[in-house]
């Protein structure tokens, strides 16, 4: 650790979206930055913190984490590139993107995924129409209230209710 992040705030403790309010600052990050465990941070207004959360941990748009020294960092999601999926059977098209195992944002009349050209070549080949747009990614939790991990892996309590 070096002098510089000794003397930075800490977030260790990460408060969901709903539960908390009054954040003096935000912090704006893409869909793959807001899975983390330890990482420096920098606020909108370009103020370093660090976060050392117990596990790897996936931040929602809107919650918050709550620094040492008292403050509360409300976590946003950026606008990243996308992929706007339309179609047919919108329940077919999720299915498919669900059964490779790819983060979804469902809304009523499109999905939305990273860019992914794999994965849009699929989708085209089952009969999606594919369009690129820009905007926040906030996609559906895991069933088992587990959101993200790393891999697939099934442990014994991946599953456990």
């Amino acid at each position: 650790m070096t002098q510089e992040t000794r003397s930075l705030p800490v977030a260790r403790e990460l408060l969901k979206a709903g539960t908390w309010t009054g954040a003096a600052e935000r912090c704006v990050l893409d869909y793959d930055g807001r899975f983390l465990r330890r990482k420096r941070l920098l606020t909108e207004d370009g103020q370093p913190f660090l976060v050392d959360l117990a596990q790897t941990t996936s931040l929602d748009h809107g919650d918050a984490l709550l620094l040492d020294d008292g403050r509360r960092v409300e976590i946003r999601a950026a606008a990243e590139t996308l992929l706007r999926v339309t179609g047919p059977s919108l329940a077919r098209l999720a299915w498919h993107i669900g059964n490779r195992h790819t983060p979804c944002q469902i809304a009523e009349d499109h999905l939305l995924i990273q860019n992914d050209p794999v994965i849009g070549h699929m989708l085209e080949h089952v009969g999606a129409t594919l369009t690129e747009v820009t905007a926040p990614f906030t996609p559906e939790g895991g069933a088992y209230g587990h959101g993200r991990t790393h891999s697939h892996e099934h442990g014994h309590t991946a599953h456990a209710h």
